[in-house]
């Protein structure tokens, strides 16, 4: 085990040339940052986590039920123990050649079981009221260390010139205020990116969890062989872009209330995670669509700007190029720099949707609808949508509702039902 550990923390690697870890043992005169400073995170993350589930029980829900934000999920699929199976044990999104044979299996039209599948894969997707909730909470967040990022660094003169990051690197002395703001980040992350499997489930699950993951990574890195300077300069960059739409990225993403699709993005997690973004979800849920849209739109801004602006031209220019001058490259410095043009890809993958997600909502506009940020269908969602199934099938299709028994070839009985189906007409939105 100590030959592991002693590989793992070679000098070689995580260090510049010619210093060891003893030049950076914290003495009377200066505090350096530990590796195991970082142990800290594991227990805070869990703190987080708890407050987090008081904070939606307590704060967020009654905020909610104020807002008259319903509880209601999306409406169940009606019991049928042979879509069923086909739904659990084969396909949650079954070929047109299935469907044929499950039509003629249960006498069902294809847009019944097209509408079946649809509802049950929705059904287990939470309200709109655990929605508002995550997203109240992720606002809350993003907005207190994003305040406390600014108030902090506006003290620091490598804010205002970046190359202070590298002057005298690595024996920068660790203040309070850097070693509070690793540590709750760190934690907070760590608390996202397991909460990431119990939270809503959405299409790009493995894009988030991979910037999660990167994201981390960096921390560690940059605290580890103390690059926290230009480390702070990342985290409050990217809490800027990530209050109004939430993670994260990530995040970037919006609800728009008359068909509940998801609005792209951020991100980050995005965290990608945007106060813009968050405050954008948040007033769609409260279906305050003008709002929801003027965020939208203050969103997209911000987060264009500064992850395709400002941080190629502020962070990576001095992490690549800066440091290389004053410092000098070295093993970790590959790996700090390659995770940081990691994120950028990331950033630019979520800005092109950001970009579809406009083009498509001015083409929108511009066919008679009032709202100029309507989007019919999106990229990313954690609700499906019925409207592009929808557009396959005539206008003039008939929606089935309910029977007991009696059904002709087509499935329908004399009213017009199909004779294996309760209740109500099917909704083709949620």
């Amino acid at each position: 085990m100590a030959g592991i550990l002693a590989w793992f923390w070679n000098e070689r690697f995580w260090l510049p040339h010619n210093v060891t870890w003893a030049d950076l043992k914290n003495t009377d005169e200066a505090t350096f940052p530990q590796a195991e400073d970082l142990y800290l995170a594991c227990p805070l993350a869990f703190c987080i986590f708890m407050i987090r589930l008081v904070f939606e029980r307590f704060i967020a829900r009654p905020c909610a039920m104020g807002l008259k934000i319903q509880a209601n999920g999306p409406q169940k699929a009606q019991p049928n123990a042979i879509l069923e199976k086909v739904f659990t044990a084969i396909t949650k999104h079954p070929d047109e050649k299935r469907l044929e044979g499950l039509s003629k299996q249960l006498d069902w039209d294809v847009r019944t079981i097209q509408r079946w599948f649809r509802q049950r894969r929705n059904q287990e997707k939470p309200s709109t009221l655990a929605r508002f909730c995550e997203s109240m909470w992720r606002l809350t967040f993003y907005l207190y260390i994003f305040t406390y990022g600014v108030r902090f660094l506006k003290k620091t003169p490598w804010l205002w010139n970046t190359k202070e990051c590298w002057y005298n690197y690595p024996y920068q002395p660790l203040t309070v205020d850097i070693h509070y703001y690793y540590i709750l980040e760190l934690s907070f992350y760590l608390s996202v990116l397991f909460s990431r499997f119990t939270d809503i489930r959405r299409k790009d699950f493995l894009i988030m969890f991979l910037h999660h993951v990167a994201t981390i990574s960096l921390i560690v890195f940059s605290y580890v062989n103390n690059m926290a300077r230009v480390g702070t300069l990342v985290m409050c960059l990217h809490d800027a872009a990530d209050i109004l739409i939430e993670d994260k990225k990530m995040d970037a993403e919006m609800y728009m209330s008359n068909d509940f699709i998801l609005q792209k993005e951020y991100v980050s997690q995005c965290r990608e995670s945007n106060i813009f973004s968050v405050a954008a979800k948040m007033a769609n849920y409260a279906k305050c669509q003008m709002l929801c849209n003027l965020l939208f739109a203050m969103f997209a801004i911000l987060f264009i700007s500064f992850r395709l602006g400002v941080y190629p031209i502020w962070i990576l220019n001095t992490t690549l190029f800066e440091s290389w001058e004053i410092v000098g490259p070295y093993p970790s410095w590959w790996v700090f720099n390659l995770l940081l043009l990691l994120l950028q890809l990331l950033h630019s993958f979520w800005s092109y949707l950001i970009v579809k997600t406009a083009c498509r909502a001015i083409s929108k506009g511009k066919v008679g609808r009032w709202n100029p940020l309507h989007v019919s269908k999106d990229d990313r969602s954690d609700i499906e949508s019925s409207s592009d199934e929808d557009e396959s099938f005539p206008s003039n299709q008939k929606h089935h509702t309910s029977s007991t028994n009696g059904t002709n070839k087509n499935g329908a009985n004399k009213n017009g039902t199909n004779g294996y189906l309760t209740g109500a007409s099917y909704p083709d939105e949620h």
